[in-house]
């Protein structure tokens, strides 16, 4: 058996291990389970053990993973609480934070590279953060609406911004291909929020307990579709796979509750069960670890760029705060904001692929995203509430009764 086929059997083994290192360690220090997937992978990838190796079948997996991260991400957001002066404000702090990537990245790559730099300091991991704040269910306090705006607007417009600066055609044909899908996604919402789901609300409460699963075969199909549509069209797969979780959820709004919960809970299992920790699992093992030790120069960078992101991202975050917020709020809010993973993962590929970034310089960009997933949300979340509230959650005891 090779390393790569070893893999293919290890990678569910450290998937398991992770939850259980994490509930393990967490009366000393809540740590959020993507740290240990992170690290799992790198101690047993090529870069430390070598007990897993990158395959095929991993990186399709992989890619699945990261889609379905996406998928998730839009699946979560409420659009209508987003929508206006919130919206407004997280737009103008991402483009802040654009410009000031893009000057951080001339000063390192003065050519097509800022862009890429530029890109990767200006994204904040919605779908990473998704997970955090609904275990310590902040979702629906303004807090994690908040954090969810600066998320969907930090996690999508680098994905526009991919599709018309780094894609392989002009820009000016990239941006009328991208309003083509823009209008396509637009007519499949409009579609969704208009048609009648009382038929398909039905199919999928008869299927809820069969073998048939319509409701997880239909949300199967909806990525599968956006996501092709993406790639037919040569934009970023994530994109579409972003627009079908916002179609799925506006599908599912008028849906009965208890139905609504039971396939919701069928989806996550596949989520965040299975395809995600693949991705970050796979993201430590295929790291290369190797090459940024290698140059000098790439292992200063990573420290410069972790402190970029936070100064970048967490500035333009505070346009977004809530009027009155505390210093320790608003330090959370710039930390989660600062929180950068799967976008500096894909836009540094691209880079690397299209020869205008610098191998050891990608390393280090994809280097500082993982540390500030694994230092960022832990700091946030622990000056956001005190050891009582966070263990109230975890028995799920009323937050009145401490």
């Amino acid at each position: 058996m090779t390393a790569s086929d070893f893999g293919l059997v290890l990678i569910p083994l450290l998937a398991v291990a992770a939850p259980l290192l994490a509930r393990g360690i967490r009366p000393v220090l809540r740590v959020p389970i993507i740290v240990f997937e992170l690290v799992l992978g790198i101690l047993f990838g090529p870069a430390v053990l070598g007990w897993a190796e990158p395959s095929q079948v991993l990186d399709k997996l992989s890619d699945f993973g990261l889609a379905m991260l996406f998928f998730m991400a839009g699946n979560e957001i409420d659009f209508p609480a987003v929508t206006g002066r919130p919206l407004v404000r997280a737009s103008l702090g991402w483009l802040l934070s654009l410009a000031l990537g893009i000057a951080v990245g001339f000063l390192i790559a003065p050519d097509e590279g800022m862009v890429v730099i530029g890109i990767a300091l200006s994204s904040t991991a919605l779908g990473t953060l998704m997970p955090i704040l609904r275990d310590a269910r902040e979702l629906d306090t303004p807090f994690g609406k908040v954090i969810t705006t600066i998320g969907a607007v930090g996690e999508f417009l680098p994905l526009i911004a991919v599709s018309i600066f780094l894609s392989t055609r002009k820009t000016p044909v990239a941006a009328a291909i991208l309003l083509t899908f823009v209008i396509l996604a637009g007519a499949v919402i409009l579609v969704a929020r208009r048609a009648p789901h009382g038929r398909l609300h039905a199919v999928v409460r008869a299927t809820l307990h069969t073998s048939e699963q319509f409701g997880v075969r239909f949300v199967l199909l909806l990525i599968a579709g956006l996501v092709g549509l993406s790639v037919v069209l040569d934009l970023d797969m994530l994109l579409g796979a972003f627009v079908a979780g916002a179609v799925w959820r506006i599908i599912m709004a008028r849906a009965p509750k208890p139905d609504a919960e039971a396939i919701e809970s069928k989806i996550e299992a596949i989520a965040f069960g299975l395809l995600v920790p693949i991705f970050f699992l796979y993201t430590g093992v295929t790291f290369d670890l190797d090459l940024l030790i290698a140059s000098p120069v790439a292992v200063a960078m990573v420290p410069l760029f972790l402190i970029a992101l936070l100064v970048i991202r967490g500035a333009a975050a505070q346009l977004s705060a809530p009027s009155g917020a505390s210093v320790r709020e608003r330090t959370a809010i710039g930390m989660l904001a600062a929180t950068g993973l799967p976008i500096i993962v894909a836009v540094t590929a691209i880079g690397v692929d299209e020869k205008i970034l610098d191998p050891a310089m990608a390393a280090a960009l994809v280097g500082a995203g993982m540390l500030s997933v694994l230092a960022f949300p832990l700091i946030a979340m622990t000056l956001r509430g005190d050891r009582a509230r966070l263990d109230a959650v975890e028995r799920d005891l009323p937050l009145g009764e401490l």
